[in-house]
C-alpha cells in the first residue's frame, strides 16, 4: 500500500497539491460568480443561504488551505496536501460502506480528459463486489448552456464512466469527451432511471455538476474538486455534499494513478 508520506510527496511533487496550476485570480472569480449566484458556478446546488466573498474565501482556506489573505490576490493558489489525504480518507470510507451494502453507484465527470481513469478504476473495483454501476440514458441528447451558446451533447458511458460528447466527435464507448460544469446530465441520467423504473443510484461519485446535482437532490455525493470549485465544498459545510476532495484536477491523467491505488487499497477494494 502506497504510505501517507509517499502520498504526500506525490501531491507536491505532481502538483495536485501545494502550490497548483489553478491561479488565485481564477478561484476569486469564481468566489465572486458563486456569491452572485452565478449558475456558472454553483452546479446546480442552490446554497441554503447567502455566501459573500470573504465568507467563502474563508470556507476554502478551512477546506482547502487557499490563503485566507483577501489582499492576495495573484499567483498560483495552493491546496493543503495534509486536506487532501484527509479527504481521500473520507472518500474511500464512503467507497467502502457501499461495497459493504452493494449500493448502486453513479460515476460521471466533467473532466473525461484527465479522470475517467480515476473513476474508472473505482467503478471496477465496485462493480467487482457486487455493486451496480448506472448507465442510465446512454445516448440520450442533452442542450447545454455554455459560454458559447446553448451546445447539443450526448450522454455516453466509458468504463462505467458517464461523460458528455459533441454529436460525431468519436464513437460512442470509446475515447473521451468534454469538458462541462454542468449538472444537466445528472438530472437526464436520474430521469431515464426513473423512468426505467430501474434502481437509483445511492451514491454518486464525480466531480463539478454530477456531485453538486446529487446533493442538492438529496443522493450521497463525493467528489474531487480544485481551488475554483466553491460549490462542493459549501455542499459539503452544509451537509449536501458528503466529501469534498480539495486538489488540482486537471493534471496529467498518470499522475491520479498513485490516489486510485490508495484510495482503492484505504476502502479495502484491490484486486
Amino acid at each position: 500500500m502506497l504510505s501517507t508520506g509517499a502520498l504526500r510527496a506525490h501531491l507536491l511533487a505532481a502538483r495536485l497539491a501545494g502550490p497548483v496550476a489553478t491561479s488565485r485570480e481564477v478561484s476569486l472569480r469564481s468566489y465572486r460568480l458563486f456569491a452572485a449566484r452565478d449558475p456558472r458556478v454553483t452546479l446546480g446546488l442552490d446554497p441554503g443561504r447567502g455566501w459573500g466573498e470573504r465568507e467563502l474565501l474563508r470556507l476554502m482556506a478551512d477546506k482547502c488551505g487557499v490563503s485566507g489573505d483577501p489582499a492576495h490576490v495573484a499567483g498560483p493558489d495552493v491546496i493543503d496536501p495534509e486536506r487532501t489525504m484527509a479527504g481521500l480518507d473520507a472518500f474511500a470510507g464512503r467507497l467502502a460502506d457501499a461495497a459493504v451494502r452493494g449500493a448502486p453507484v453513479l460515476f460521471g465527470t466533467g473532466h473525461p480528459h484527465r479522470l475517467l481513469g480515476f473513476y474508472a478504476a473505482l467503478a471496477d473495483a465496485l462493480s467487482a463486489v457486487g455493486c451496480t454501476v448506472l448507465t442510465p440514458a446512454q445516448g440520450r441528447r442533452i442542450d447545454i448552456t455554455t459560454r458559447f451558446g446553448v451546445r447539443t451533447y450526448n450522454l455516453d458511458y466509458v468504463r462505467g464512466v458517464a461523460l458528455v460528447r459533441e454529436p460525431g466527435a468519436r464513437v460512442p464507448g470509446g475515447g473521451t469527451g468534454a469538458h462541462t460544469h454542468s449538472p444537466l446530465p445528472l438530472r437526464v441520467a436520474l430521469e431515464a432511471a426513473a423512468d426505467a423504473r430501474g434502481p437509483l443510484p445511492e451514491l454518486v461519485v464525480g466531480d463539478h455538476g454530477w456531485v453538486c446535482g446529487a446533493g442538492q437532490l438529496g443522493i450521497e455525493a463525493i467528489g474531487l474538486a480544485d481551488t475554483d470549485d466553491p460549490a462542493l465544498f459549501v455542499g459539503e459545510a452544509e451537509g449536501r455534499v458528503a466529501v469534498a476532495v480539495p486538489l488540482d484536477d486537471a493534471v496529467r491523467s498518470a499522475y491520479y494513478l498513485p490516489l486510485t491505488r490508495y484510495v482503492l487499497n484505504r476502502a479495502c477494494l484491490s484486486q
